[in-house]
């Protein structure tokens, strides 16, 4: 959900050229266009840079921390730059190439980093991309073809040596051991401090995740995180062209970025009330192809789709209260706790068997 933006173009401008030009950058560097978003997204703002060094032009994209509000109970944009810079270096998952990280909040008020732009085209949130925009403009063949390319990226990713890439930064054991106790201590942590009121969905759903955790039966793998289609740039035709959006990365069971793939995509259809597109392959069809990418039957998955939308009903909770603070919503508006993100876990909570 986004936000107007308060950045002043022209200040921006000076700034980000006097940085850019630094000798250990690119010295001499002009910018030629800068476009700040008209609205900016609550977990971070994302700056198009056009710039000219000599006669090498660059087009560039400046991703800044959280400035007016967290979605998160902390910012890991250190360490999400760190990931990055290795699945680049070290992987075939394709990421934008990020170019620099800077930690000091005295340029643009909160740490930044800067990527070259990849252009292509995102399936879109808002509207959430089965209800409008150009994924309903699109063949069936091409929906099919982003979904399945975007799922084997996820199946190249689970099978990265975690070991040999030194990831091992990006655990966070104050809350557990790596897997599904480190995710229920976090999120349990997320959802109180998320919104003060009450959160009843979210409450049941946590209970049951505690009441029916699993045994983790294979090796923590890398995670995603924030495993969908609407983080994949992609070209025409359905080929990705980069991966977005690491701030959610961390260790567990490769089921657990399934269902998320999964479960959002079923957040953006039924959650909207409104049918799937044409195209777009079944839950089943899924699972089945990604038991075959793996080589292993895919467990407990009807728990890790409860886990998805309890951890997307606390991040949608955190929105909703932000809109409150910013005031697009009434102080006394129930959307933190009655949204589309619960009602759909609801939903699923209701068809578990007693």
């Amino acid at each position: 959900m986004p936000v107007p933006a308060q950045r002043d173009p022209g200040v921006t401008r000076d700034i980000l050229a006097t940085w850019l030009g630094d000798p250990a950058r690119l010295p001499g560097a002009r910018i030629t266009d800068l476009q700040t978003p008209e609205f900016s997204g609550f977990s971070s703002e994302t700056l198009m840079v056009d710039v000219e060094c000599g006669d090498a032009a660059e087009a560039l994209a400046v991703r800044v921390a959280p400035l007016h509000y967290k979605v998160f109970p902390e910012t890991r944009f250190a360490e999400e730059y760190r990931l990055m810079r290795i699945l680049d270096a070290g992987t075939d998952i394709p990421v934008p190439p990020v170019l620099w990280y800077e930690p000091d909040p005295g340029y643009l008020g909160a740490p930044f980093l800067v990527m070259r732009r990849i252009e292509g085209r995102i399936p879109t949130d808002m509207p959430p991309y089965h209800t409008g925009g150009w994924v309903t403009e699109i063949s069936p063949a091409e929906r099919r073809a982003m979904w399945w390319s975007g799922l084997g990226i996820l199946a190249r990713l689970h099978r990265l040596d975690v070991t040999a890439l030194e990831l091992s930064f990006l655990d966070q054991p104050q809350w557990g051991k790596p897997g599904l106790d480190q995710r229920l201590g976090y999120y349990e942590h997320y959802m109180n401090w998320a919104y003060p009121g009450p959160k009843p969905t979210a409450t049941r759903a946590l209970a049951w995740l505690k009441e029916h955790q699993p045994s983790e039966r294979n090796v923590p793998v890398l995670l995603w995180g924030d495993s969908r289609i609407g983080n994949i740039i992609y070209a025409p035709g359905g080929t990705p062209l980069a991966v977005l959006d690491w701030e959610m990365a961390t260790f567990g069971q490769a089921e657990e970025d399934l269902a998320w793939y999964v479960y959002l995509d079923r957040h953006h259809s039924e959650g909207m009330e409104v049918p799937s597109l044409e195209g777009f392959p079944s839950q089943d069809e899924t699972i089945a192809r990604y038991e075959e990418l793996l080589g292993r039957p895919m467990l407990d998955m009807g728990y890790y789709e409860v886990l998805s939308g309890f951890k997307f009903t606390v991040i949608m909770s955190r929105i909703a209260q932000a809109m409150i603070e910013w005031g697009l919503l009434d102080a006394d508006s129930d959307f933190p706790c009655n949204n589309n993100a619960s009602r759909l876990l609801d939903v699923i909570l209701e068809g578990l068997p007693s």
